[in-house]
């Protein structure tokens, strides 16, 4: 009977596995897996830790590998997602090129 008890599930709710789930602390770690995350801008990691562009690619040149550096790099350069202004503005420009009577 107690074994049945802790082997029993605690909530009916899925829960996802993420595969990088994002880190506790508001460290280094916080700032490397935001500067990986796409939907994070650069505005939202300098809001929530004070880092600026330069001091995130400074902290990701530092404790990346030179490969993975470059890689990540490159595609931070070439997509608009990591600067807010530039996300709205491709945003704006998708939404006049679908049209809403398009869609439905």
């Amino acid at each position: 009977m107690i074994i049945y008890k802790e082997m029993k599930k605690k909530s009916f709710i899925p829960q996802t596995k993420v595969k990088n789930p994002e880190p506790k602390k508001k460290g280094i770690d916080w700032v490397i897996w935001a500067a990986r995350a796409d939907r994070i801008t650069f505005e939202e990691i300098k809001e929530k830790t004070g880092n600026s562009e330069s001091d995130v690619i400074k902290i990701m040149r530092k404790n990346l590998k030179s490969s993975a550096f470059r890689l990540w790099r490159k595609r931070v350069h070439n997509t608009s997602i990591k600067h807010r202004k530039k996300f709205k503005l491709d945003r704006k420009k998708l939404r006049e090129k679908i049209k809403i009577s398009d869609i439905y």
